[in-house]
């Protein structure tokens, strides 16, 4: 079975514990990626890299050089779709004929393809194999697909493949209170990408403690809230954990009750804390509802505002720009019993979806 992944850490981590499923239930694996994503080897998988020249900001920065407004919007998170069909269809061409060639190659039974690497599907009808999809964000995977191949007619016709067929099936990741998505239920669950936990993050402090981490990619908004939480922490009540802090702010002076940890497994830190402060990425946003936790998530570029919003729509979150963070806003994260009790009763909902092992047969009755 190929998995197909867009080329970065947050896109291709969340496909890899139905990955490991498949591979423990003895089926041979692959995983088809580039650049960031081939971070994917750390599980153990194999992984193939079909755009060795691949260089994400360089298609970022032409797209908004064509497309002022829609980079407009997209910066302010309001670009929906359109922005992603715009980039994640640029992607998906320099994917498609290193996709295509694995897949000619290595003549997988079925190809598992996220929303944002159709080239996967593309590889699928090329030849002639059942494609599943399996959301690994909040957006309709349905609509992303569809706006995205409209921006692949040169690939499609580079392969001689007249449209993209839906998928023999698709798999929902969001839990139905918080986001509908089309497909077969799955308990959302993330690939922890290494590093290991301080036996102090095992338990809770002597104050509520808040995990602050930052985007795996680089650009506008990776940094996140972490200058803000660190502006504001002296004033408040908690004890904040910066997750990877960039250099210039891990070599800073900083208040008392705010301490650094590089790369950690973050799913397994959460339960111990009493919150999570974020910057919007879909991963996040999901993670903090597994663990039954309030979030603070910033509106910003791409889907971020779309994210955080659907958090504090949902009660178990706050969204508000990295600008608006202050102590009022982050003691509010702690002590707030209603956003704590939507967090509990949302991580009970994705706690009674199947997890990756339940749906091995499932998969196992379209190849």
């Amino acid at each position: 079975m190929l998995v197909a992944s867009a080329p970065l850490i947050g896109h291709v981590f969340p496909l890899l514990p139905l990955a490991l499923a498949l591979r423990d239930a003895g089926h041979d694996v692959l995983v088809a990626t580039a650049a960031d994503g081939l971070a994917a080897a750390r599980s153990g998988l194999p992984v193939r890299d079909v755009a060795p020249a691949f260089d994400f900001g360089r298609i970022a920065r032409g797209v908004m050089l064509r497309h002022p407004l829609v980079a407009r919007a997209e910066l302010a998170g309001t670009a929906g779709t359109r922005g992603a069909a715009l980039l994640f269809g640029q992607v998906n061409d320099e994917l498609a004929d290193g996709m295509v060639a694995l897949a000619q190659e290595w003549s997988p039974d079925l190809v598992v393809y996220e929303p944002f690497a159709v080239a996967g599907a593309l590889a699928a009808a090329r030849v002639g194999v059942p494609a599943v999809r399996h959301e690994n964000s909040l957006f309709d995977g349905r609509e992303l697909v569809r706006v995205t191949t409209e921006r692949l007619t040169g690939a499609l016709r580079r392969h001689r493949v007249a449209t993209i067929p839906p998928p023999a099936a698709a798999i929902a990741v969001a839990p139905p209170s918080v986001a509908t998505q089309d497909g077969w239920p799955l308990r959302y669950d993330s690939y922890a990408g290494g590093g290991e936990l301080p036996d102090w993050l095992r338990e809770p402090g002597d104050r509520p403690r808040v995990l602050v981490s930052r985007s795996t990619v680089a650009g506008p908004g990776g940094a996140g809230p972490m200058r803000a939480v660190v502006a504001a922490a002296d004033r408040v009540d908690a004890e904040f954990v910066l997750v990877r802090p960039n250099g210039r702010l891990s070599r800073s002076a900083l208040p008392a009750n705010v301490r650094t940890v590089d790369w950690i497994p973050l799913a397994a830190a959460l339960p111990a804390s009493a919150a999570l402060v974020h910057h919007g990425g879909a991963g996040s946003v999901l993670g903090a509802l597994v663990a039954g936790v309030p979030q603070l998530a910033t509106v910003g570029p791409g889907d971020r505002r779309f994210n955080a919003t659907l958090a504090a729509n949902r009660g178990a979150g706050i969204a508000a720009p990295a600008r608006g963070i202050t102590a009022e806003t982050l003691s509010r994260l702690v002590t707030d019993a209603e956003l704590a009790a939507a967090a509990v009763k949302v991580s009970r909902e994705i706690a009674a979806m199947p997890p990756p092992a339940e749906l091995v047969a499932r998969i196992e009755s379209l190849g």
